[in-house]
């Protein structure tokens, strides 16, 4: 026991410290009050956010996306557009990119979700639908950053109508560009610093053929291009205006053309991608509802014949869809997000050299030079190898997918005749619930007997009536029902002893392997058709491009032909190989141009550049340009309204043929066909 001595020291003892501890704390609090621990602490406190930052949870966001496995290789591709877009900034590249994808999950999870409550009853339709949902991913994506590409061309608009002003108080280039970049908001005003940065460079020449290598759009760099020449040249005026400013002007109407355009794009196809999705959603619904009401369609609905149709609209959709997203390419830049240094074709390349090395055709040879002419008339980032790669390892995945999806159609077909309610006359209507459940019986004892010889190849009618005479089911059992069971039996026994893989399903399955080899060919192709419908339109850039130069004192027919060089896309290689060539010769180099391509209107501007290298100066070689300005901007009009007209007239047909044949080939074809057999056999048989 503690003495009460004792207990009164320790409760003294405590008190005493107790104070001391609150003494102390009121001594400290005060000296911290005056230190400069306190006005830190003051100067933070007012930085912190108070509330819930959508800020803050985007940059949270982006972190745990880019530790997400699968969520990683989307965050990283948007990462890489936004990159450009939003020039060294890595906060809002984050912030967006998070932004982006979130809202991309948002979409796709719901869909998803709905995809599975659907099709749950069908796993093989679902897990296809959920692997194509995947690809719908990458649109989203695009989409969005699109948007992001579009509202910068409209910031660009208000940023060069600013310059005007801001160029006639300074009237100095690099000055204007840095006044009007001041507003940090916007986006083009990040654009318009690093054009500054450039201007005032050392070297302003190669910091500016670095910039060309990550301008977000071609706009962009013939602005930074005029802004560097006007510098370095000096400006003038031209019919009482400034060159400097009329070709500022040139480009805004150039960007205001492009805009229309890709207004009447997104217009004309803004519900085409979702009615080439919706009719794969449909299928289950749909099949639902035809046999609920129409009983007689269950056997196709649930049996071979149907899911071979579901796979074909499937198919189908997924193509639709490919070719209106081609459809769809609204012009805006294009940033190769792929991996172009190690993708997954190089590595299996590597593993696999010598067997792909057998499919590709050898170097010098006509098959050679027409593919790799295709990969450049379609704009591929691919290699020879990787394109091979691709063919090869599709077709071997489309081969095992034929094979497994056969197998898998005739054990569904087993599976239909095990649990088809079996009935003695063909079902017109549907079934009573007390026929259902005899139907169900009479199908569970012919499953006993099924079970009992299935696999035997051999089996008679005999044996099965001897089989059935044994048992109880038919003890007391007349031998004409019997024999009546016996070849009911017989003929399900046939059936399912009929569903193995067979020699001409191999066949077939060669047959889709080697239409899948032959498919990226074939969208390469496409790629090509689609670049000529943009041929005319890219040629009006260069006249464009030659009407804001040809002004410019000191500019030759060499700096055109590398400003032509660095804005063509279709006639990029041409270009390219006539500029490497020019020095060697300029007039030969320039007809071995005209002869490699064929659209005239290109020809003719050759033509003039090869007059305007020994006979008369640019200007007058390009006089038609400034005299029949206002019709060549008619004619760019009336251009992209046709470009526009033929890809969505071919957007149609293609995005509606998924729905087409849902309701033809899926609803009204299996309902007027099987209701018109069935009553036909069952007037015979009333007959």
């Amino acid at each position: 026991m503690i003495s009460t001595q004792v207990l009164m020291y320790i409760m003294g003892g405590t008190a005493i410290l107790f104070a001391i501890f609150i003494i102390a704390f009121f001594i400290l609090r005060k000296q911290m009050q005056k230190s400069e621990y306190m006005q830190m602490k003051k100067l933070r406190e007012g930085t912190k956010a108070n509330r819930f930052s959508m800020e803050i949870f985007y940059q949270k966001a982006y972190i745990a996306f880019i530790k997400t496995p699968f969520l990683k290789r989307y965050i990283l591709k948007v990462r890489r557009r936004l990159e450009i877009l939003n020039v060294d900034d890595e906060y809002a590249t984050r912030r967006d990119s998070a932004k982006i994808l979130l809202k991309t999950c948002a979409i796709v999870f719901p869909i998803a979700l709905l995809t599975i409550l659907i099709t749950h009853s069908n796993l093989l339709l679902m897990s296809i639908l959920l692997i194509f949902e995947l690809f719908m991913v990458d649109t989203f994506i695009d989409g969005m950053v699109d948007k992001i590409d579009n509202n910068l061309l409209r910031e660009q608009i208000e940023f060069f109508s600013e310059i005007r002003h801001a160029y006639h108080e300074y009237n100095m280039v690099e000055e204007a560009i840095y006044q009007v970049s001041l507003d940090d908001e916007k986006n083009v005003s990040r654009q318009g610093s690093k054009i500054y940065e450039v201007l005032i460079s050392d070297d302003p020449e190669t910091e500016l053929e670095k910039y060309y290598d990550v301008a977000p759009n071609s706009y962009l760099k013939e602005f930074a291009g005029i802004s560097y020449l006007t510098k370095e040249f000096g400006d003038r005026e031209e019919d009482g205006t400034s060159l400097y400013l009329k070709n500022v002007n040139n480009i805004t109407q150039e960007m205001q053309l492009e805009i229309l355009k890709r207004d009447n794009l997104n217009y004309k196809f803004q519900s085409l991608s979702v009615i080439s999705i919706v009719p794969v959603l449909l299928l289950e619904p749909l099949k639902n509802w035809c046999i609920s009401n129409f009983g007689f369609t269950e056997s196709f609905y649930r049996g071979r014949s149907g899911m071979i149709v579901q796979m074909l609209i499937v198919l189908i959709t997924v193509i639709s869809y490919l070719i209106t997203r081609k459809l769809k390419d609204n012009g805006s830049t294009s940033i190769d997000t792929t991996n172009t240094q190690n993708p997954w074709q190089a590595r299996i390349y590597r593993i696999f050299k010598k067997v792909i090395d057998l499919f590709i055709p050898k170097q010098g040879t006509k098959d050679y030079r027409k593919v790799t002419e295709l990969l450049k008339d379609a704009a591929s980032k691919l290699k020879m190898e990787w394109l091979y790669v691709n063919r090869i390892c599709l077709s071997i995945l489309t081969f095992i997918a034929s094979i497994i999806l056969m197998i898998v159609l005739h054990n569904m077909q087993v599976e239909y005749i095990y649990t088809e309610p079996t009935t003695d006359y063909n079902i017109i209507g549907n079934l009573t619930e007390k026929d259902r459940l005899k139907a169900e019986e009479v199908t569970e004892r012919d499953n006993y007997f099924l079970d009992m010889f299935r696999g035997r190849q051999q089996t008679t009618q005999e044996d099965i009536e001897l089989a059935m005479s044994r048992t109880d089911f038919y003890e007391d059992a007349k031998q004409e029902e019997i024999e009546t069971d016996a070849a009911r039996v017989l003929e399900k026994l046939q059936k399912i002893n009929n569903e193995y893989l067979k020699w001409f399903e191999l066949l077939m399955a060669l047959v889709f392997a080697l239409i899948a080899y032959m498919a990226p060919i074939w969208m390469l192709y496409f790629q090509k058709k689609m670049r000529q419908l943009e041929m005319e339109n890219e040629v009006m850039q260069f006249q464009t491009i030659i009407q804001m130069l040809m002004k410019i004192e000191r500019v030759s027919v060499e700096i055109i032909l590398e400003w032509l060089e660095r804005y063509a896309n279709i006639f990029k290689e041409p270009i390219s190989r006539c500029v490497n060539n020019y020095e060697a010769g300029a007039w030969e180099a320039l007809e071995e141009l005209k002869s490699s391509i064929s659209f005239q209107q290109l020809i003719r501007i050759v033509e003039s550049l090869q007059a305007a290298v020994e006979k008369i100066p640019i200007r007058e070689a390009f006089d038609e340009l400034d005299s029949d300005r206002d019709y060549y901007q008619e004619k760019r009009k009336e251009s992209n309204e046709r470009l526009i007209s033929r890809k969505s007239l071919i957007g149609r047909a293609v995005g509606f043929a998924p729905l087409i044949c849902l309701f033809v080939g899926y609803l009204i074809v299996p309902l007027v066909f099987i209701g018109m057999t069935s009553m036909s056999s069952s007037f015979s048989s009333i007959q």
